[in-house]
């Protein structure tokens, strides 16, 4: 007979203890707004921390340290206190809340990235990630695409761009072992190619035709069968019409031209980067005088 009043009065005193505490902490934050006292801003940060400690747990990461997270949380958790208006009718937990997890979010999504990507991509790569885990954990398995999409409300192409996006959030160094052997061994930066020698010889094509214009017709066709033919000189001369003696003077003297364009091209070059570091050091002596 004694337990039944026991039983039905624990929802009356929780409510009254719910009700002192809400007075207490109204009243608090009344003399704070009043006077915005530091010790008053101080007292009630210490009184909600446990809020932004649990908040940043549910957005913990092994990839971001937990103290930063934290510290994030933290800083929600003031700019709460300084906005937060005691005459609405809302307590303070439910007005902080989305305060402290848009700080969390803000962070995640523009303070730790390696690589720049779009705000968007950003967002959804963030909302993949989360829902992956959970996922995952649930099902004792790997999600697939298609289970993600359904999750997160995208199509299967957004899931597959959000994962591949999420490698931008910490990119693996280049200097990392393929074998993860620490003792030395191939890179991952071995990987990534060598230099191309097509385009030097490249370069060299576009330099060669601008320095072929030097010459006349007949030379041009004539050096081409020499060098990119491979002709000889007596199957030149039959194919032209002139002796083997011939060819051979006019492949000198067209080399011997095209030497003579490139080096005054260069000079050229040299002169005009001369005359333009010269100018400043002009201007200066003028301005100074």
């Amino acid at each position: 007979m004694s337990s039944a009043p026991a039983a039905g009065n624990a929802p009356a005193r929780s409510t009254v203890a719910e009700d002192d505490r809400l007075r207490e902490e109204r009243a608090l934050f009344a003399r704070y707004l009043e006077g915005r006292a530091r010790v008053d801003r101080e007292a009630l940060t210490e009184r909600f921390l446990p809020l932004a400690r649990s908040l940043a747990r549910r957005y913990d990461r092994p990839a971001e340290p937990f103290d930063d997270v934290f510290q994030v949380a933290c800083l929600g958790l003031i700019k709460a206190i300084d906005r937060f208006d005691p005459s609405r009718d809302v307590s303070f937990s439910s007005y902080a809340v989305p305060t402290i997890l848009g700080e969390i979010k803000r962070y995640y999504r523009d303070g730790t990235w390696t690589v720049r990507v779009p705000r968007e991509l950003k967002d959804r790569s963030l909302l993949v990630g989360r829902e992956l885990t959970q996922l995952s954990s649930g099902l004792g398995r790997q999600a697939t695409v298609s289970e993600l999409a359904g999750s997160c409300g995208l199509d299967a192409e957004q899931v597959l761009e959000a994962l591949e996006a999420s490698s931008a959030y910490r990119p693996t160094s280049l200097s990392l072992s393929r074998d993860n052997d620490d003792e030395g061994g191939d890179t991952l930066g071995d990987t990534v190619g060598m230099a191309d020698e097509g385009f030097d010889r490249a370069e060299d094509r576009a330099t060669l035709d601008t320095l072929l214009k030097a010459l006349t017709p007949r030379d041009r066709q004539i050096l081409r069968m020499r060098f990119e033919d491979d002709m000889t000189q007596g199957e030149i001369a039959d194919w032209v019409g002139l002796s083997q003696m011939q060819i051979s003077r006019i492949i000198r003297r067209s080399v011997a031209r095209l030497r003579a364009t490139a080096d005054s091209r260069e000079d050229g070059a040299g002169t005009r980067a001369g005359r333009r570091a010269a100018r400043p050091q002009r201007d200066r002596g003028r301005r100074a005088a």
